[in-house]
């Protein structure tokens, strides 16, 4: 562990459902927190949430324009980690390059440029990318696909236009592949680790003000919003906590220095999310289908995640104690 060296951070996207679990855990170990909002509202939001003097923002409204982190990385010269988890989240827009890819791509490229060229004193970077850029969307929807670490997806740029969802996994491809090239091109100051997470689910780090959850624990919402029949969808579970903490130990642990961490805990389906929820909510039973509890999909995860399980070693979050902590929050709405 190297933590003594590093004692303040700069996270992008901080109001992110990612972020700001980040962004409470750091706070909670002493780090100083910089984190960029895209505009002095949100900023001064993030502020009471933490109500911490060790977090502060800095406002920048177009993350994948040039030169769009020099100002704030200048200004904060005693960052020495960066943690890069802005970045389009979804699926639904009106031009799938102008809107999902090259935002992603961009942003990332130029923030590392950024980093280069103006805060040489920060040597730990760590991406938030995702699972999708090991496959394509029909893979990544088999829960027998045991992609992982050394696996990426076939998309190609073109085919990414083609569709929101081969936008959202090809962006994640392409724009991961573009930061590890980077690194191995440009020969920064900073090693990269990159985050990979499955579908995200848990609570809000602050109470929602509307039912309108992130992407992935949107989910859960669409199971409780059932009435006949229970939604088909499947994958594989990741608490959004712990990918906070595989954030942190990725460039507070030596070992982790340039490797790709597949975090994903174990599987799941619509059955599984509609057993739980009927189990630790006995109100809601009546409004919830039955659906067939013996096709609920269970078990680890299938993906190769070899370094996240021995160098991380995070002790995961159940998918039950997930769903409930969630669903909680959003009947307390």
């Amino acid at each position: 562990m190297t933590s003594a060296k590093h004692t303040a951070v700069f996270i992008s996207g901080a109001t992110g459902f990612i972020a700001q679990h980040t962004i409470s855990q750091l706070l909670a170990k002493g780090y100083k927190v910089v984190g960029s909002v895209r505009s002095t509202e949100k900023g001064e939001e993030l502020v009471k949430i933490f109500d911490n003097s060790n977090f502060s923002y800095e406002v920048i409204p177009i993350l994948e324009k040039e030169g769009a982190f020099d100002e704030a990385l200048k200004k904060n010269s005693s960052v020495t980690v960066f943690l890069h988890t802005a970045s389009p989240v979804t699926v639904t827009v009106e031009d799938n390059e102008k809107d999902i890819i090259i935002p992603a791509l961009q942003g990332t490229k130029f923030v590392l440029k950024s980093i280069k060229e103006h805060a040489p004193q920060i040597t730990r970077v760590v991406y938030t990318s995702s699972v999708v850029a090991t496959g394509t969307p029909a893979q990544i929807a088999d829960p027998e696909y045991k992609g992982g670490e050394h696996t990426w997806s076939s998309l190609t740029y073109e085919q990414s236009k083609e569709n929101g969802y081969n936008a959202y996994f090809g962006s994640k491809k392409l724009a991961e592949q573009a930061a590890w090239d980077f690194v191995e091109q440009e020969k920064p100051n900073f090693t990269l680790s990159t985050i990979n997470p499955s579908y995200v689910f848990g609570p809000q780090n602050a109470a929602p003000k509307t039912k309108e959850l992130n992407f992935s624990a949107s989910i859960i919402t669409s199971v409780l919003n059932a009435t006949d029949s229970v939604p088909e969808l499947s994958g594989t579970f990741i608490d959004v906590r712990d990918i906070a903490k595989a954030h942190i130990l990725a460039f507070e642990t030596d070992q982790a220095q340039g490797k790709r961490f597949i975090v994903a805990n174990s599987l799941f389906n619509g059955q599984t999310l509609l057993d739980i929820i009927r189990g630790n909510f006995p109100q809601l039973k009546d409004k919830l289908p039955v659906g067939k509890p013996g096709v609920s999909l269970s078990g680890p995860s299938r993906y190769n995640d070899k370094n996240a399980r021995s160098i991380l070693a995070i002790d995961y979050i159940s998918l039950e104690k997930s769903v409930v902590d969630s669903v909680k929050q959003i009947i307390d709405l």
